[in-house]
């Protein structure tokens, strides 16, 4: 395919809705960044975040949900006659790493779990959590974004390990001049045995997406390489490295166009953690107009309450299959989706080859 027809591809560059500071509150409220925190995010575009949450209160609940849905994971693949044992006498860190050894792909089963359990609501949601996004955003009017994962990092698993990339280019073109803060939360110390983040520190300052391809390895990951950053991003890929340790308790704050990824986990436990993201209302970007986010704030009425039911009825990973024309059922590990459709395929793997199934099939671009 000739690159100039890549529908992901664009010569816009939108560097100040990166990097420009919306006016700050007098005031701060409860957790809401200091100044200095405020001006790094929009300058390197990056920031951790260091003893944000009440771990006991806030985020040990959501390792009690992810208990509940290996749980229930496992017995539905014992039922289904995929594997021998549920493994019930193990927990958090390594019960997922025995089902992932008898049925392959019990992660990825995990992972696309389109559902949230009320403690990941609460943590998404949190009324401090929300503060610190108004502040970013500079509107109290704000939108969840409909995309969100629970990373399901067992060890030594190129599934689980995310190739440097912008979070833009698994999105639409509206995306690429929208901000949209996204705060990776560990559910475990994060550090680079067990695969914590890479950023590449002021990467977003140009304002540009990078060329990315399709897809990394045996995987459904779109990848960035290091040299099309140097190109396209104006990254020295030494000096702007950055490497994220973060303690359970702190998260990693990131923008939509930094490049960063994952590092393999090369511990003997699942590394845990969740990506949220948020947006103004006022600017809302859907994900291929398949599944909307759900309204969190709003200025005219403080007391809204949230529609989770709403935003939960719709799996985003269904819709994705059924835009492409996929026939699947609850065990099938393979991940395609809209993406890979904006980036040249220069791996083929049975992620793409399910997507390459349905290439007669027409899809509506909804992109500018």
């Amino acid at each position: 395919m000739d690159p100039i027809s890549w529908p992901g591809k664009s010569d816009e560059a939108h560097p100040e809705v990166f990097t420009k500071v919306p006016p700050q509150p007098d005031v701060l409220k409860p957790g809401q960044l200091t100044k200095e925190q405020v001006t790094q995010f929009f300058t390197e575009g990056y920031l951790v975040v260091e003893n944000y949450f009440d771990t006991e209160k806030e985020l040990d609940p959501v390792r009690e949900d992810i208990n509940q849905l290996v749980d229930d994971l496992a017995n539905r693949l014992y039922k289904a006659g995929k594997i021998k044992d549920i493994h019930k006498d193990l927990g958090f860190f390594d019960r997922l790493i025995q089902l992932e050894k008898e049925f392959p792909g019990a992660n990825i089963l995990l992972h696309k779990h389109g559902h949230l359990p009320p403690s990941f609501r609460r943590l998404w949601s949190n009324e401090r959590l929300l503060n610190l996004v108004e502040q970013l955003l500079g509107s109290s009017d704000i939108v969840g974004h409909p995309v969100w994962n629970l990373r399901t990092k067992t060890p030594k698993c190129e599934a689980t390990t995310v190739p440097w990339h912008q979070d833009v280019a698994y999105l639409d073109k509206r995306s690429y001049n929208v901000l949209q803060p996204t705060a990776w939360i560990p559910l475990l110390d994060a550090d680079e045995i067990n695969g914590c983040m890479q950023v590449m520190a002021g990467g977003h300052r140009s304002g540009k997406v990078a060329t990315h391809q399709c897809c990394h390895g045996g995987t459904w990951y779109v990848m960035l390489e290091e040299d099309e950053m140097q190109k396209s991003l104006g990254i020295d890929t030494k000096k702007d490295l950055r490497t994220c340790p973060i303690k359970y308790g702190s998260f990693l704050l990131i923008n939509n166009l930094i490049p960063h990824r994952s590092l393999n986990n090369t511990s003997e436990v699942t590394r845990w953690s969740l990506d949220l993201r948020w947006q103004r209302a006022d600017r809302p970007v859907a994900f291929y107009d398949l599944k909307n986010g759900v309204r969190m704030r709003s200025s005219t009425n403080p007391n809204m309450e949230i529609n989770w039911e709403e935003f939960d009825s719709v799996c985003r990973h269904a819709k994705s299959a059924t835009a492409l024309n996929r026939v699947t059922d609850e065990f099938d590990t393979t991940i395609s989706g809209l993406w890979m459709k904006k980036w040249e395929i220069v791996h083929m793997n049975r992620h793409t080859e399910s997507l390459m199934k349905s290439e007669d099939n027409p899809i509506s671009w909804h992109s500018p």
